[in-house]
C-alpha cells in the first residue's frame, strides 16, 4: 500500500483506492501511472493480478456479482458506484485472462492444479446445498480415470481406492442405507452380502467393505 501522490502500477497489477468524499473504493489497473487527488487514499496495492493456468482453480469469497450485457459479462454497481458483493458466498474460477480483486473479494488458499482421479479410485462427494437434482446430504462416487472439476455446492469427503478381489477371495458387503447395486439387485439398509467377480472392486457410496473372505477348498480328507 502507497500513498504517494504518484503511484506507478506495473502491466497485471492492481490498486485499490478510496474516495474519502463518497466512501467508495474503486479498482485501477495497469499499466498506468496513477496520480492520486487529495480526498483519495490507496487502500491496497499495488498487487498482482489472479492469474490462473490451464487446468488450474481457486476460490474467490465474497464475490462480485455480475450480469450478462450482449456476450459481455459486466461487474454490477450499485447507486453509489460500489461493487456489489455476494456477501458469505463463494465462487471457484477456472483457466482465464488475469485479474484482479474488487474491494471486498478474498482469494481463498491459493491457486491450486486440478484434482487427476487414477483408474480404480473415485472421490467420494458430498452436496453441501442443492443444486441440480442433488439435495444438500446427498453423496455420490465421481469415478476415475478422469479430471474432477469442484463446485461450490460440493464438498469432497475422502478418497475411495478400488479393493483387488484374488482367486478364491471375495468381499463381504454390507448396505449403508437403501439402495440398487451394481448388478441391479435391490439392498435394504443393513443387508450384507459377497461379491465374489475377481479383479478390482470398487464399493459405491452405499456400500461398506466389511472383511476380505478367503474360500475354503473341501477335499475327501478335509470337510
Amino acid at each position: 500500500m502507497s500513498n504517494a501522490a504518484v503511484i506507478r502500477i506495473k502491466p497485471f497489477h492492481y490498486i485499490h483506492v478510496l474516495d474519502n468524499n463518497s466512501n467508495v473504493t474503486s479498482v485501477e489497473v495497469g499499466p498506468q501511472t496513477f496520480t492520486r487527488m487529495d480526498h483519495q487514499t490507496v487502500t491496497a496495492g499495488p498487487n498482482d493480478m489472479i492469474m490462473i493456468p490451464p487446468r488450474h482453480y481457486c476460490i474467490i469469497q465474497n464475490p462480485v456479482v455480475t450480469e450478462l450485457v450482449g456476450e459481455v459479462e459486466s461487474v454490477v454497481f450499485d447507486k453509489n458506484k460500489q461493487v456489489v458483493l455476494r456477501h458469505g458466498d463463494e465462487e471457484i474460477r477456472f483457466e482465464q485472462e488475469p485479474f484482479p480483486l474488487f474491494p471486498g473479494e478474498k482469494l481463498y488458499g491459493k491457486v491450486a492444479p486440478l484434482q487427476v482421479v487414477a483408474p480404480n479410485t473415485a472421490i467420494r462427494l458430498r452436496a453441501i446445498r442443492d443444486f441440480d437434482d442433488k439435495v444438500a446430504g446427498d453423496e455420490w462416487l465421481f469415478r476415475g480415470p478422469g479430471t474432477y472439476i469442484p463446485r461450490v455446492e460440493v464438498q469432497v469427503v475422502e478418497i475411495v481406492r478400488a479393493t483387488i478381489i484374488k482367486p478364491n477371495q471375495s468381499l463381504r458387503l454390507r448396505a449403508r442405507k437403501e439402495f440398487v447395486d451394481a448388478f441391479e439387485i435391490h439392498r435394504q439398509a443393513g443387508e450384507e452380502w459377497i461379491v465374489r467377480n475377481t479383479g478390482a472392486y470398487l464399493p459405491d457410496v452405499n456400500e461398506e467393505i466389511r472383511e476380505t473372505v478367503s474360500v475354503y477348498v473341501l477335499t475327501d480328507k478335509k470337510a
